[in-house]
């Protein structure tokens, strides 16, 4: 009996998603409820397990297939999980060699991971993790790659020497040869590489794009004296973090006085919908994560119920699940207003560009010390 993979529901207003990679192949026996394929959405990547143990039978969605909620992405033959569970049985002595196999799965890597290995070919078992019990992080992954970039230059750096010399020739059909050098680099010296945009990647470009084409914005720049709060956050940072078990950050500062600005401006928390303004009641505030996915805003729901400690506690939780490339459709949409802290790039000033259909987004910028008259 085959049993059908489809498409799940993939959140509010997301109807397709691309085929970003199949971890299986046609073949392969399966477990219930392992992950089977990765979907990546506009907003998220998420994982579709297997509704059943057997064999996979059939792929019907390629990699890079656009497909909707619902659609066919493959079968799943459950005569077969009896017949693949049968040889591993009369041999025993070849038991010891998939083991050895098998020691990579035990540890899961995160989807971030997981994507860098794949776009570079590289084999997760051959790379050292450095993270909880040996788990392969992406900081692990990119020394890796930094690595055989510095090992691929010095490998190419006595060809520059013959280049002068054959200069001339190439020069004739400048235009054609130009796309061809370009993929010679990348193979050797890794001086360029082309990297297939996700479609995250994209959907935020398309998005960011939009709203600058659509909203007419406007970006007011203002001074604010933070001396009071890095006074209190310096006489209780320590007794803060054992009592609550997080840190005090300066996020949830700007997040408590944001709602205390909306609430006495509601047109700042509201949207337009046709030729109407929906004021909302509510303080859904997004907080702007960069990950290497591209940028994602999850929400913090009730913002203005929530205390200092569980204002850092749900960001720190939901930057890590962001990072991790784990973040659910709920926790990135309704949002009712924006922060983007450019602070921890070191920037001065930004013109953050509207999250639709949001009304307003507020960027904060590098803390300095700098002289200031007061009182006249």
């Amino acid at each position: 009996m085959t049993v059908d993979i489809k498409v799940p529901a993939l959140g509010e207003s997301v109807t397709e998603a691309e085929v970003a990679k199949w971890y299986k192949q046609v073949g392969d026996a399966v477990d219930a409820d392992e992950p089977l394929v990765e979907l990546e959405t506009d907003k998220v990547t998420l994982e579709v397990n297997a509704p059943a143990a057997g064999v996979l039978a059939e792929i019907l969605a390629a990699e890079g297939a656009e497909v909707e909620v619902g659609a066919m992405l493959g079968r799943i033959d459950e005569a077969g999980a009896g017949a693949a569970a049968a040889p591993a049985r009369p041999a025993p002595g070849p038991e010891p060699d998939p083991e050895p196999e098998a020691e990579p799965a035990a540890l899961p890597l995160s989807p971030a991971v997981r994507k860098l290995v794949a776009e570079h070919d590289l084999d997760p078992a051959a790379i050292e993790g450095t993270g909880k019990d040996g788990r392969l992080l992406k900081a692990d992954v990119e020394a890796h790659l930094a690595a055989q970039a510095a090992a691929a230059e010095e490998a190419a750096a006595p060809e520059p020497e013959p280049t002068p010399e054959p200069a001339p020739p190439p020069q004739a059909p400048p235009p054609k040869p130009a796309p061809k050098s370009a993929a010679e680099p990348r193979e050797v010296g890794e001086r360029e590489v082309r990297v297939r945009m996700s479609r995250l990647r994209r959907r935020i470009a398309e998005r960011l794009k939009e709203a600058q084409n659509t909203a007419a914005m406007l970006t007011t720049f203002n001074d604010a004296d933070m001396g009071a709060i890095l006074d209190l956050r310096k006489r209780y940072r320590d007794s803060f973090e054992k009592r609550h078990g997080v840190r005090l950050g300066f996020m949830s500062f700007f997040v408590r006085a944001c709602i205390e600005a909306l609430k006495e401006i509601p047109a700042v928390n509201a949207e337009i919908d046709g030729d109407d303004i929906v004021y909302k009641n509510h303080y859904d505030i997004g907080v702007a994560v960069g990950t290497e996915q591209g940028l994602v805003v999850p929400v913090l729901r009730d913002a203005d119920a929530l205390s200092f400690a569980e204002i850092e506690r749900t960001i720190a939780e939901l930057g890590a699940k962001a990072r991790d490339g784990a973040l659910s459709m709920a926790e990135l949409t309704g949002g009712t207003f924006t922060i983007s802290n450019g602070g921890v790039y070191g920037s001065m000033l930004s013109t953050p560009i509207l999250n639709p259909p949001q009304s307003g987004i507020l960027g904060m910028h590098r803390i300095e010390q700098r002289p200031v008259a007061r009182d006249g």
